[in-house]
Formats: structure tokens, sequence, C-alpha cells
């Protein structure tokens, strides 16, 4: 064990990703349940939800929290694209819309089929420009989170979006509750997070992890399984590791799978993002609170 109470280690290897002079920080604390955290490296800020609030919240060294945007639609989770334009999920329209650089709101996607999505979740976007978004049902299951209603979608799934031509592909369609999702750094494997036991404790707490090939994904298979909680969002480093949030703290595993080890958290996490300067500081959204830590892994690349 490390001497900071906040690590645990599993695998020696883990030793040398940690600071173990560095201390968990709270930032922020306030939300009902904070979400999304996406670092915008020109601007020196952090962008998260407050899901229930309604909020989505900044976070800048020098100025501290100020609100981004109110309402927010319920908006969950955010990632970039390859220009630096915001891409958000948001629960409370059931869409997937992007923040142009004037402030528009452009939107990318809300039907599949002539249906209307579930509760767009967590995002991201590939080098080619196509953004990945999972749908599960979380947005409609009450008014906490947005607005409840019967699902439209047969299933819950994991979407493949050219925002060229529009084109919009189902790529998963047997998940329970698809939720975070992550590429690897070569952009050779997509993980995505599959929290069903939220609501069942007898459904997935695992991490599946699918080969991208020119056709789609292929060879799917579970990656690793949480042993607290569920996992929710996930980050990849440089190396290739895999970040999850957990319901201790945040996970950390290798590429092949191995847990390496924990940072252990007050509240239970879920999302996460490396930001900063250095892309060695992760930024945690932990349900009340915003938290950061400094690690020597380096987030993989942003725009």
């Amino acid at each position: 064990m490390a001497k900071n109470p906040i690590y645990q280690i599993h695998d020696p290897r883990f030793a040398r990703m940690i600071v173990g002079s560095a201390r968990l920080e709270e930032l922020y604390t306030g939300c009902r349940w904070a979400e999304g955290p996406v670092w915008f490296s020109d601007a020196n800020q952090l962008l998260w939800s407050d899901i229930p609030n309604q909020r989505m919240l900044r976070w800048t060294p020098e100025g501290g929290v100020s609100v981004f945007r109110q309402p927010s639609n319920f908006a969950n989770g955010h990632t970039r694209d390859r220009q630096g334009r915001l891409i958000s999920c948001e629960h409370g329209t059931r869409r997937v819309t992007r923040t142009e650089m004037d402030g528009s709101i452009t939107v990318l996607a809300e039907s599949y089929q002539s249906k209307r999505l579930n509760s767009p979740n967590d995002v991201v976007v590939r080098s080619d420009g196509t953004i990945w978004f999972t749908d599960p049902t979380y947005g409609i299951l009450s008014d906490y989170e947005g607005y409840r209603a019967e699902p439209e979608q047969e299933t819950r799934n994991v979407y493949r979006l050219d925002p060229q031509i529009g084109e919009l592909e189902a790529v998963v369609t047997d998940f329970n509750q698809p939720n975070g999702l992550a590429f690897s750094p070569d952009e050779k494997i997509l993980y995505v997070a599959d929290s069903g036991a939220s609501h069942d404790e007898g459904l997935p707490r695992h991490i599946r992890a699918f080969d991208v090939a020119s056709g789609g994904l292929a060879n799917g298979r579970v990656f690793a399984t949480i042993d607290n909680g569920i996992p929710d969002g996930i980050r990849t480093d440089m190396a290739g590791n895999l970040w999850s949030s957990a319901g201790d703290g945040v996970h950390c595993f290798a590429p092949d799978g191995t847990l390496l080890g924990k940072i252990l958290v007050p509240q239970t996490v879920a999302n996460l993002t490396f930001g900063g300067p250095r892309r060695n500081r992760l930024f945690i959204a932990a349900t009340t609170s915003l938290y950061s830590i400094y690690v020597t892994a380096t987030g993989a690349q942003m725009p």
C-alpha cells in the first residue's frame, strides 16, 4: 500500500503512475449529480454538467466556478470535436448537439429510424471526425435527470454519426445500459461501459472492448469488471491504460485488463477527464463535487 491513504496499489506499475504526495482537491461542491467533464486547453477551463440542476458549470484556475449554461436541457456527457467545438448529450431533448463558435446550437442527432433516441449519455469524437455516443434510458426513467417517457428504441445502442453526411448508424445493439466510452490512443479499440447493474444487481457492471474495423466494430469482449459500484465515465491515457469511474473512486486498468490500482474518492464517481497544460491532472465528477488530482500519466490526445 502507498503511504498516501487515497491510493490502493494492486500492481507495482500503478505506483509509477501516481504522485505519492499529491492530494485530492475538492474544487467545488453543491451539485446534485456531477457529470460529463471536458477540458478546454485553449481556454484553460473545465466544463461539466450538474444534470438535475439543469446547468453546466465552468471552472478556471484563476476564476473558480461560474455557470456556463442554464438551463442545460439536462445535459450529461460532453467532448470536443476536431475543430474544438463542444459536443453534448442532452437528456431533456434526447439529442446530441454541437455548440458553434458563436454560441449557437446545432442538432446533430435526435432520432434513429424515425424514432426518438432514448437519452444520449456520453460521447467521443474520432480523429476522422465521426461522433460516437451511447443511448441508455437513464434520462427518461424519471423526471429527475430528464423527462419521464417510454423508450421508442427497442434496444439501447452505441451509435456512430458521420456529421458530414448526417448518417447515423447503430454499431452495437446488445447493451443493457451503454454508458461511458473511450478510444484507445491509437483508436484501434473502442471501450464502452455497461452499467446495467445500476438498477438490477444481476445485470453487467463491466467494460467491453471492440476492435475498430473499416466496416464498424468487431470482436466484442469483456475487458474488465468493476468490483465496487458500476462503470460510468471512462478515459484512456497515452500508454493505453483505462481509467474508470466506480463506486469507491477511480479504477485504473492496464491494456490487458489487469486492475493496477485505485484512487479513492469520498463520493461515488460518475465521470472523469484528463486536463491541465500537460494533461496530467485528473478531473473527477463525483456526486455533489468536482475533484482533481495530479498523476504522472498523460491523458490521450484531445483537441
